[in-house]
């Protein structure tokens, strides 16, 4: 994007020149003279190059490249990054400046917030009777994974959170004199600290650390965004609906949050049994820190008096009980509050939670013996002590007092238990299946794997219902099985540990029979948590297949309509008392057949997936296994919700949150909330299919999409598995094999070592790579070549395109997140890498097919969109692109080169690669301009 889009962005220019100001300083103070002198003369002459394109302006920016030692090319490099970290904070503060703005001038309808949501409903004719139907059903379930795509080191998010908050300091305008000097020093040394610190890990991340990464935005901002979200939506529903609704109505507590770190093992063989028990405890540690840290604050608070106040008999009947529990040690806890009920009450309370915190910590140190009985041995325990203040208070007239910080816990409570996220399980379908497999014939001499489909379904069904689980000599079964059968011990364990709650569904991936999800239930049942006991079904897990390929999207009906015949399993999900859970994989269908073939497959999956648990009477939540990019389903939330087919999400949904979409959703309070916010009402306008029919899709659209799909996937295959030396260029014209070096994930880039095959790469690696060299083709190659296919010499089918365009929200959705891909291409820079290819025409031909499918994809989406330019409906992102590439293009250039150099170079035995690290720091570098690279 090299014009300026026609939007007034001032505020934002205003910002990135305060910030840029300040690292231009510390750059003159701190680097190399240098630095500042390469980076300006870098900028200047690719803006050269964009603006002419000659070969000579080509060879002037390659020579200043040509001239830096490795040294002196570091920083350049770490310079460009900080910009890009500088850059994304003044956008967020620019955002939420202008949120501020709009609630201060409008009282919180800002688009999209629950004032907006509910007011537009209440025009419509959506009563508060309808508000609580909706809100009985409601379910809104990020899931935090652990995909390597977040490069950002935890030091260095925390200094650029202080970053953040030193810069909105100084938008304040009452901020003068001395005290604005005071807030300039403190966001400069922050700035410099940047500087100083190593945006690249030096070893690898083990799945501890990236536990530990998932936990940081709870007590940074989730904690107190997940409060305020439930506060802003009672206002709401009090300012639209009034003060009679907000009583009547009942608020579930409709968040909650999962989690795959730590229970995520396909493909990735850190994780084990005693990981997911630690994952488990930590998130129980953080959780159980952040209550005592309010009931501190509660006990400030609720200083009430003996003789002041008359607290309910059902309060001091509590504390009675609490004082019998305690014994002595109550005495001493109360000793400061001899005339303060409440705060007494409060004193023994935090006591508890203590000693559920030290036995916690003993379990995290390896202690497995008996512990005391004082603790909480539970949420519902510590939650109905809270409630029993509340409702004292508000007996007492106090009720103003007990809807504050009381409240808020009272909701954190609820949402958060005593296992703060539940943890999903995920494991490949071949490791059950193995697993099955030794433990019949190790049982009954059985062949399994000789079986057939109906086959083994008999005898799964009638092993699962054996009481106390199948008799064998463990000591025969391979490690792998071992390790699986331990898994589900530690689940067992957990759920008595931790709670009920702690684990959400066991997630099988490469899901491509209804023999697999029974296999998990067998294998539960070896564990105690799912049989058969006195003819009744017992089940304490949910099973959740993944569909992830285009060719397992085809086979759902067959699969579920064969899982869904079988008694046994209808019982034990009858037992479980859970809905049906069915997860699709966005990620791997993209990669396996192209965007249109995945986005169209997946639609139709949703369709098909509901149609068939209404036709059993089973009710279904789909699991949307989202990426940051659009070429692994990502885009903004609200409309990717509001995208979905008609009548399918009904108040319930569950989708990853990967990699850097978490610094960028979380890493502040304000963006949290309103991130949580726009999830939720995109959840509340898509589920209103269950208080009102919803207009169906029209046949004649979706025949279309049929054909557009299929032309799509043809082209895609075409060239990604049809085309001679495609793979070869993947490889030499993208860093993907240096990506593993980064340390920036557990896991590794491909499924089997040394399988170079598209099928091996793991889709996350898939992406990434193609982002960093501006080939951002997975989200929309296919595209141009279907519209320009299906319209040929029929222009009524422009016009019938143009009309899908405006009315139907996938449609939309989908050619708006092509653009914002399309927009992040760059076929000039790409062109750089395909140079790479050691065979030169092989890199020049499929470059060629590349760089014509864009053309094509722009041609054909501005003809529809009946627009002149990408991005036209979106000038936020469009302005936000154009501030990027100045800087994103220098440092394609760089990274390009260094490829070339890392490669070429020959190194005695021992010898360190100099052209390595700056290397590694393009790609961190490039991933901060880039934002959703992965």
């Amino acid at each position: 994007m090299s014009t300026p889009p026609n939007y007034d962005d001032k505020a934002l220019q205003a910002s990135i020149k305060s910030l840029k100001a300040v690292l231009t300083k510390v750059l003159k103070s701190q680097a190399n003279p240098q630095i500042m002198v390469t980076v300006e003369q870098l900028q200047r002459q690719f803006s050269a190059l964009q603006r002419d394109g000659s070969p000579a302006k080509r060879q002037q920016l390659q020579a200043i490249l040509q001239d830096l030692p490795a040294d002196t090319l570091t920083e350049v490099i770490r310079a460009f990054s900080l910009y890009f970290s500088l850059l994304n904070i003044a956008e967020e503060a620019t955002n939420l400046r202008q949120r501020r703005r709009e609630i201060e001038s409008n009282k919180l309808f800002w688009p999209g917030s629950f004032h907006d949501t509910l007011q537009n409903w209440q025009q419509a004719g959506v009563t508060a009777s309808d508000v609580q139907t909706i809100l009985n059903d409601l379910q809104y379930l990020p899931v935090m994974t652990a995909h390597p795509t977040e490069a950002k080191r935890r030091s260095v998010r925390s200094t650029l959170r202080k970053v953040f908050l030193s810069h909105e300091l100084l938008e304040e305008q009452r901020l003068k004199g001395y005290f604005r000097e005071q807030a300039l020093e403190r966001l400069h040394s922050q700035i410099q600290l940047l500087w100083k610190t190593d945006e690249v890990r030096t070893r690898s991340m083990g799945v501890i650390d990236e536990i530990e990464a998932g936990l940081f935005y709870f007590p940074l901002s989730l904690f107190e965004a997940t409060a305020r979200m439930y506060r802003n939506f009672q206002r709401a529903l009090h300012d639209v609906y009034g003060a009679e609704a907000v009583r009547d109505i009942q608020i579930p507590n409709f968040l909650s949050f999962g989690s795959w770190i730590g229970g995520d093992r396909d493909g990735n063989p850190n994780v084990k049994p005693e990981t997911t028990a630690l994952a488990l405890r930590l998130q129980a540690r953080t959780i159980i820190q952040e209550y005592i840290r309010r009931l501190d604050l509660l006990r400030d608070q609720l200083a009430f008096s003996y003789g002041l106040c008359e607290p309910s008999p059902a309060f001091f009947a509590s504390l009675d009980s609490d004082r019998q529990l305690l014994g002595s040690v109550s005495v001493r806890l109360e000793r400061n509050y001899p005339q303060e009920p409440y705060r007494q009450k409060l004193a023994l309370m935090k006591y508890r939670l203590e000693q559920r915190l030290a036995q916690i910590e003993q379990r995290i140190d390896g202690y497995s013996g008996q512990l005391g009985n004082t603790a909480y041995l539970g949420a519902s325990q510590f939650q109905a002590d809270l409630q029993i203040i509340q409702q004292s208070l508000v007996n007492h007239g106090d009720g103003a007092i007990a809807d504050l910080e009381l409240q808020d816990l009272i909701r954190l409570v609820g949402t958060f238990g005593f296992h703060l996220m539940q943890l999903d399980v995920r494991q490949e379908s071949t490791r059950h299946s193995a697993a099955v497999a030794e433990i019949l014939k190790a049982a009954l001499g059985l062949d399994y794997e000789a079986m057939d489909e109906n086959q083994r379904l008999a005898v799964l069904a009638e092993a699962i219902g054996i009481p106390g689980g199948l008799v064998y000599d463990a000591t025969h079964l391979s490690a792998a099985t071992t390790e699986t059968l331990a898994l589900f011990g530690v689940m067992a364990d957990m759920r008595r540990e931790i709670g009920n709650d702690c684990f959400s569904k066991y997630v099988i991936s490469m899901t491509h029979a209804a023999s697999h999800i029974m296999e998990v239930l067998l294998l539960a049942a070896q564990g105690g948590l799912s049989g058969r006991i006195s003819g009744r079904w017992f089940c304490h897990i949910g099973v959740s297949p993944l569909f992830e390929t285009i060719n397992d999207l085809s086979h759902i009906d067959s699969v579920l309509r064969t899982l869904f015949a079988q008694p046994v399993y209808r019982a034990l999900l009858q037992a479980s008392g859970q809905r049906q859970e069915i997860m699709l994989g966005y990620s791997d269908s993209c990669k396996d057949g192209g965007i249109l073939a995945s986005a169209w497959g997946l639609y139709r999956a949703q369709q098909q997936v509901m149609a068939i648990a209404d036709a059993e009477g089973i009710p279904c939540r789909l699991f949307h296994g989202r990426g940051g990019t659009v070429g692994r389903g990502g885009g903004p939330t609200h409309q990717a919700i509001l995208a979905q087919p008609p009548a399918t999400v009904r108040g319930q949904i569950k989708f990853t949150e990967q990699g850097e979409v978490l610094f960028y959703r979380y890493n502040n309070m304000e963006t949290a909330m309103y991130e949580l916010t726009m999830g939720i009402t995109g959840l509340l306008k898509a589920s209103l299919s269950l208080v009102r029919p919803v207009p169906e899709d029209r046949p004649e659209d979706l025949a279309l999409m049929t054909e557009l799909a299929d032309i799509g996937e043809r082209r895609y295959r075409l060239l990604t598995e049809q085309t001679p030396g495609f793979l070869d260029y993947f490889y030499e014209a993208t860093p993907v094999s240096e990506l593993g070096l980064l340390n920036i994930g557990s896991r590794p880039s491909h499924r089997k070592k040394q399988d170079r095959s598209k099928n091996s790469v793991r889709a996350i690696a898939w992406v990434f790579s193609w982002a960093q060299s501006r080939q951002t083709f997975p989200a929309w190659y296919g595209i141009g070549s279907s519209l320009e296919s299906w319209c040929a010499g029929k222009p009524e089918r422009l016009q019938a395109l143009r009309e899908l365009y405006q009315h139907w929200p996938f449609f939309r959705n989908l050619l708006s997140n092509a653009q914002m891909a399309l927009s992040k291409s760059d076929m000039n820079i790409s062109k750089e890498y395909a140079a790479l290819c050691v065979d030169e025409q092989v890199g020049k031909w499929i470059h060629g097919m590349i760089e014509s499918e864009y053309h094509r994809c722009v041609e054909w989406i501005l003809e529809i969109a009946n627009t002149d330019r990408l991005l036209a409906d979106n000038p936020e992102l469009a302005v936000s692109l154009y501030h990027r590439n100045n800087y994103l293009g220098p440092l394609n250039y760089i990274q390009a080169s260094l490829l070339k150099a890392v490669r070429s170079e020959t190194l005695a035995e021992g010898e360190e690669n100099p052209w390595l690290k700056p290397l590694l720091r393009t790609i961190n570098a490039i991933a901060a301009g880039m934002r959703n690279t992965g």
